[in-house]
Order: C-alpha cells, then structure tokens, then sequence
C-alpha cells in the first residue's frame, strides 16, 4: 500500500512538474501587439488608425512559426485601421482568419494585460499612434516589464512612438544609447504630414538618446539592438516580424 501511494505521489509529481514546463513556454510563446485607438489626423478630419501590413505582415511571420498573439490598444475594443487594401494577400489572410480579427475588433485594454505572459510587444504603426502611444502610461509600463523580465520590445513606422516615454529600472529611457529606426523627417515631409502631428518621432526618439538610423524615403531598415527591435516604414513590417522571430530563436 506504501509503495502504491509513493507511486501515485511521484506521477502526480511529475505531471505537475510538466503541466508547470508546458504552461512556462506557453507563456514564452505568446506576443503583445499594440495598436492605436486615435482615428484622426490632427485637425486635418483625415481618417487614421493602426496601418493594415504593419499589423498583418509581422502577424503572419510570427503566427506561422506558432506564436500566440494578442491585441492591446489604449482604449480597448475595436481599434481604427488605416491602408485597408485587401489586394494585399497578407492583409486579406489576416483579415479573413476568424480567430484574429475577432481578438483585434476586441482588442485589450491595458489594465487587462498581464505582462508576465508575454516575451515581446510589438508596436504596430499607422499615423494614429503619434496621438496616443507616447503619453499612456500603462502601455510604457508593461513595455517595460516585459523588457526588464528578459522580452523583446519592438515597433515599426509610426510604431515607435510609443517607445519614447519607455523608462527602465535605472531610470534610463529605453532607447537611450541604442541604435533605433523609425519613421523618418523625410518621410513625414513627402505624406505633408510634418506640421500636422504632434511631434516628429526622429527628433523625438533623438531627444531621448537614440543612435537613430535610417535609409532613403520607403527602403525597407530594420534595426536590433539589445533587444529593442525597430523598423522604418510599412516596407519594413514583414523584416521586422522576421527579426522578432529571429531573437526569439536565440533565446
């Protein structure tokens, strides 16, 4: 009788020890992206939201190669989009997958998100998110768990907005020091954009102690630095999920 119960404890121990192992990489597994809730640009009446490819380019790199994603935006629900074109056979394949247009039209508000789960946040571009990535407190927050718990933080175009106001626990602002990408001054010049937002990232990102790199108008720039990855504009979102994938495997 003895001997039985010992086997019992020692299986229920190790299906526990298991279930623990499995429920860790799961954990490992799963990506944060964050898009925007600001579905104007500026005092224009123009409308904005998150861009398209930004979200679905990087999403079908990461999905295919078994990651588990959830959405995050400031204000939760159904975030705005921008460069809708479903000629695109990315954006259509994201757009017609049930599963994930259901969770970005319910995305999470930030005080529903456990930073502990995730091992990066992507911050996915679109004009919008020059008006409400920055400032939120709650994102920059968990940007910043998940960086200081060993994650990858990460954004392109206009994504890296929300990067700015990103401090560690050394009082350091994220970017200070690291080569980041972004979109660029000439760029926000040629969509005649440059006095309608409410700040130009580059200068801003540069303010902030960025090594800020770039390449002419549209030419596909990612960057990866200390875990901080970043891309220039929508040409660079699929690079960018690659580069994601990337560090996740050398991890």
């Amino acid at each position: 009788m003895k001997k039985l119960a010992l086997l019992l404890l020692s299986l229920f121990t190790i299906g526990f020890i298991q279930a623990q192992h499995k429920k860790s990489i799961d954990m490992k597994k799963k990506i944060l992206f964050v898009v925007t809730s600001h579905d104007k640009k500026g005092s224009t009446g123009e409308d904005t939201g998150y861009y398209l490819g930004e979200v679905s380019h990087p999403w079908e790199v990461l999905h295919k190669a078994g990651y588990e994603i959830d959405f995050v935006s400031p204000k939760g629900g159904t975030p705005p989009v921008d460069g809708f074109d479903l000629k695109d056979p990315i954006n259509k394949e994201f757009w017609e997958n049930k599963e994930y247009k259901n969770k970005i039209d319910h995305s999470l508000m930030p005080s529903q998100v456990n930073p502990k789960e995730y091992s990066t946040i992507f911050y996915a571009g679109g004009h919008g998110a020059m008006w409400d990535l920055a400032d939120n407190k709650e994102l920059s927050d968990i940007a910043s768990t998940i960086y200081e718990n060993g994650g990858i933080v990460a954004g392109v175009c206009h994504g890296p907005a929300g990067l700015v106001n990103i401090k560690l626990n050394n009082g350091k602002y994220l970017v200070d020091g690291k080569k980041i990408n972004a979109f660029t001054n000439e760029e926000e010049s040629a969509v005649k954009l440059t006095d309608i937002v409410p700040f130009l990232l580059e200068n801003k990102l540069k303010e902030r102690g960025a090594k800020f790199e770039k390449s002419g108008l549209w030419q596909n720039h990612v960057v990866t630095d200390q875990r901080v990855i970043t891309g220039q504009n929508p040409q660079s979102a699929k690079s960018v999920g690659e580069a994601i994938l990337k560090e996740l495997n050398n991890k």
